[in-house]
């Protein structure tokens, strides 16, 4: 039975989308703002605006102190937060349907007035606690680099999708004031965002507050186009070997995706989900249960619009195992994928827990939100969340295998390891080794979980 959330659309004169979704169910209402602006849109030297902006849009605007926008809504009876993603920035609050326009006067007065309240002071306030967060983060939590040292190794420098939304320390440290208004200017309008509606409201009523909020802002002059970041499969192994105080030692094998949105992308998340989605996985069942050399396996795509997505496959070593059998396992089972592909009774199971995720994500008033905007910002399509199901049981084991024999490949692949002191004697043997970015063709200068969340 084919999905029917009820959809309505209007752009603004400014040129926002407003999209409303009325669900009278229960006196809640949804509220969620995406903005076209990542890291892949940030230009050498200005890398973390993106998620500073997170930040500083919650330290006050021209009419809301700083710390307001939280203690105003959380009174209203608000949870709220925001991310930060490669490809997007998103802003959301879900409440008692009566504090809609609460929300939206917030929303409106940080899109349109933000600026007023961007000082010395905060920035730098903001600078220090973004620097805190890297720390905690990424700098002083087991593993928490993995994603960084591995984007460096799939990407070469100056791609879009090569650094992380927390950004260069350097970066930030160098920004002056007027780097960081300069890109608010540049990205933060209504012409560059959707904003979404879901809940207990009429469409009438939405378009009415959304036009009473936001109508008034100007537009900003058209954002720079992200550049094109399209790059094939990896060709290669590229190597990345830590020794550090860690609690196990761990293995996360990185492979460029197709683009997102592309049936090819679909087809390589299901085979990811083949290896490693749940208890049924075949890493499981041979690394964790089976042969009892894995404490864990995870793994799956990553979704990117940027001209390639990436997907990874992740292994814990059980206590006393050498960290090369836990390789050498997912290499096999790599292998095994691309050349016998999956069956029939694999692929109706991962697509079956696909269409779970989807309908448990879409169940919620917030959940909802957050993929219409998405789907309405990223591909200009918000009904592509009644047929999202609709494309994942479209896809052939054909597909699959097809897909991993070009995409998914043990000798296409980046990789980090961690090994604890004790074990780092141990060498890693079977591929060529290498700590360098790939050699790819030149991309384009410009165009960016993993998102940060405050």
């Amino acid at each position: 039975m084919p999905l029917t959330y009820p959809l309505a659309e209007q752009t603004l004169d400014n040129g926002l989308r407003v999209v409303v979704s009325s669900d009278r169910a229960v006196p809640i209402v949804a509220v969620n703002l995406w903005y076209d602006v990542g890291s892949r849109h940030e230009p050498p030297g200005l890398t973390g605006f993106a998620h500073l902006f997170e930040h500083l849009m919650f330290q006050g605007s021209r009419n809301v102190e700083s710390g307001q926008h939280f203690s105003l809504l959380e009174n209203a009876g608000a949870s709220l937060n925001a991310s930060t993603f490669f490809d997007r920035t998103n802003y959301f609050e879900s409440l008692p349907s009566g504090g809609l326009d609460l929300a939206l006067w917030l929303e409106a007065d940080r899109m349109g007035y933000l600026l007023d309240a961007v000082n010395q002071e905060n920035l730098d306030n903001q600078r220090d606690v973004v620097k805190e967060e890297k720390r905690q983060s990424y700098d002083n939590r087991p593993y928490g680099d993995s994603y960084e040292r591995l984007v460096r190794l799939a990407f070469p420098d100056g791609h879009p999708y090569a650094h992380m939304t927390i950004g260069s320390m350097e970066d930030l440290n160098a920004a002056s004031l007027e780097d960081v208004q300069a890109f608010f200017r540049r990205h933060y309008g209504p012409n560059n965002a959707v904003l979404t509606i879901v809940g207990d409201v009429s469409e009438e009523d939405a378009f009415d507050a959304a036009k009473r909020y936001f109508g008034q802002l100007p537009a900003i002059p058209e954002p720079p186009a992200a550049p094109d970041g399209t790059v094939g499969p990896l060709e290669g192994v590229f190597r990345d070997d830590v020794v550090e105080d860690v609690p196990s030692d761990l293995i996360t094998m990185m492979f460029r995706l197709p683009v997102d949105g592309s049936p090819e992308l679909d087809a390589a998340g299901l085979a990811l989900d083949v290896l490693a989605g749940g208890q049924s996985g075949r890493l499981n069942r041979r690394l964790v249960r089976d042969e009892q050399i894995a404490q864990s396996v995870s793994g799956g795509a990553l979704p990117l619009i940027g001209g390639v997505s990436f997907g990874t496959l992740t292994g814990i070593a059980s206590d006393g195992i050498d960290l090369q059998q836990v390789e050498g396992a997912l290499v096999e089972e790599v292998e095994k994928l691309a050349e016998g592909g999956i069956t029939a009774d694999e692929l109706l199971t991962v697509q079956a827990q696909a269409e779970r995720d989807w309908l448990e994500q879409l169940a919620t008033c917030a959940g909802r939100a957050d993929e219409i905007s998405h789907h309405a910002l990223l591909f200009g399509d918000a009904n592509r969340i009644n047929t999202r199901i609709d494309q994942i049981r479209a896809v052939t084991t054909e597909q699959v295998q097809a897909v991993a024999q070009q995409w998914i490949r043990a000798g296409g692949r980046a990789q980090v390891t961690y090994r604890r002191p004790e074990t780092a004697g141990q060498e890693t043997a079977g591929d060529q080794a290498s700590a360098e970015a790939p050699e790819t063709a030149a991309v384009p200068a410009s165009a960016g979980e993993a998102g940060e969340q405050e």
